[in-house]
């Protein structure tokens, strides 16, 4: 068993800041859980309400294997996206995700976050290794998952669905 770490409370990189996600932020989940992208590659999570927002947002703040990131432009303070940090009972590994709103897609910034947290996680965390799951039809988190240094392992089911696992390796090197 994989103790829960403690992910810090803000990362920094050149154009981004990286926040826990708090109350503040439901009107912002509430928009990036309904978009389609979303909805597609991570599921219909009921969130319609700012009030149904909040009730996710403190599911996951009470629960100590799940962190999310909000990923937000540093010189305005605008939300774009979410980098996840998970324990998932049926991975080895904690589990990196992202997801942002589509109109700040193709521009670097997940990548920027989402490898500001990795290697945090390699580096500071000593973190054996970090995995990350994803559909197979969803080629530009596949590209992403590559770009960052995490190579495919293999096919697991999870949940009902067939999920494709990438790894940053056992020794944990990107």
């Amino acid at each position: 068993m994989i103790p829960t770490v403690d992910i810090k409370d803000t990362f920094e990189t050149e154009r981004l800041v990286l926040t826990k996600v708090t109350l503040t932020d439901a009107s912002f989940i509430r928009e990036l859980v309904n978009t389609p992208g979303w909805i597609k590659f991570i599921g219909e999570r009921n969130v319609k309400t700012i009030e149904d927002a909040e009730k996710y947002i403190q599911k996951l703040l009470l629960n100590p294997s799940i962190t999310y990131l909000v990923v937000k432009l540093k010189l305005v303070n605008t939300p774009l996206g979410i980098i996840s940090f998970i324990k998932r009972d049926y991975l080895d590994h904690y589990d990196i995700g992202f997801a942002f709103l589509p109109q700040y897609t193709n521009k670097g910034y997940a990548f920027e976050a989402a490898k500001d947290v990795l290697t945090y996680a390699l580096n500071d965390l000593k973190m054996p290794a970090i995995v990350a799951t994803t559909l197979q039809e969803n080629t530009n988190s596949i590209r992403l998952l590559e770009k960052l240094g995490l190579h495919f392992e293999k096919k697991i089911v999870a949940e009902k669905e067939e999920l494709l696992l990438y790894s940053t390796g056992s020794n944990g090197s990107l």
